[in-house]
């Protein structure tokens, strides 16, 4: 399990993405860098961080089911994933 610190920062990254996105979209399009670099560093996209909604896990994240390898491969094992089964 991840940090709870770094899972709220990153939903504070995704929430200040999404409150600039349209911003930052003019912005670019007119070529504007400097006021590029007035908004904040996290408003960017590159900085979130694709993470597991279930742990938090950073890496191993399956972008499909918005889980890490781990979780899936339990959640797989009990079979609460329709249409997906273990094969050995």
């Amino acid at each position: 399990m991840a940090k709870i610190s770094k899972i709220e920062k990153n939903k504070q990254r995704l929430a200040l993405i999404k409150k600039f996105a349209k911003k930052r979209s003019q912005l670019k399009s007119t070529g504007d860098y400097d006021g590029l670099d007035k908004l904040p560093k996290n408003a960017s996209p590159v900085r979130y961080r694709n993470r597991c909604s279930i742990s938090g896990r950073p890496r191993g994240y399956m972008r499909k089911f918005h889980i890490s390898r781990i979780c899936f491969r339990e959640i797989v094992s009990k079979g609460e994933i329709p249409g997906i089964k273990k094969i050995n």
